[in-house]
């Protein structure tokens, strides 16, 4: 979802982006029954009894495959002085706008001429071969960067390669 922000703000207004950078997702539209899956984990997680987010990961584990997923959708998780957690998005809006949120926000004229980056997961289906003349499409100076040991959530399946490689591109 940030990296197709990302991607439209530099299309639309390119004077307020000085470079891009975006993590294994491309300028297309998406559809992953995974989601569905983790969105209903999500909604599902009694956070009146949740003491912490190690338990909540524990908890999506029989719903959420991969250990990063699990890992980036508990970060969405935030608890007051009370100890009391909540979700920090808006988890119901959200959820019913994912079918618009899986679509490409971009259109056929949307172009950014600046630096742009695109780091792709190795092991991950987000960005895959085919998908680099549509990239260069809107963004023509784009470079893309491959992390072969990560799938979608490469800061932080590989976060020390991760860093490495957007420290080399900025």
């Amino acid at each position: 979802m940030g990296g197709k922000a990302a991607m439209l703000l530099a299309c639309r207004h390119p004077g307020r982006v000085e470079r891009l950078i975006v993590v294994d997702m491309a300028p297309k539209d998406y559809f992953w029954p995974a989601h569905l899956e983790e969105f209903a984990a999500m909604n599902e997680l009694d956070l009146s009894t949740l003491r912490s987010r190690a338990e909540a990961e524990q908890r999506f584990e029989h719903r959420v495959e991969n250990w990063a997923m699990r890992k980036f959708l508990t970060t969405n998780l935030e608890s007051d002085s009370d100890r009391r957690w909540r979700w920090s998005v808006n988890l119901p809006a959200l959820t019913a706008a994912l079918p618009v949120l899986e679509k490409s926000p971009l259109q056929l004229g949307d172009v950014f001429n600046g630096p742009a980056h695109f780091i792709a997961g190795g092991k991950s289906a987000y960005i895959t071969a085919g998908d680099e003349a549509l990239i260069r499409q809107h963004f023509p100076a784009a470079q893309l960067a491959v992390m072969p040991g990560a799938g979608h959530n490469p800061h932080i399946e590989a976060r020390p390669a991760f860093v490495a490689t957007v420290l080399g591109m900025v």
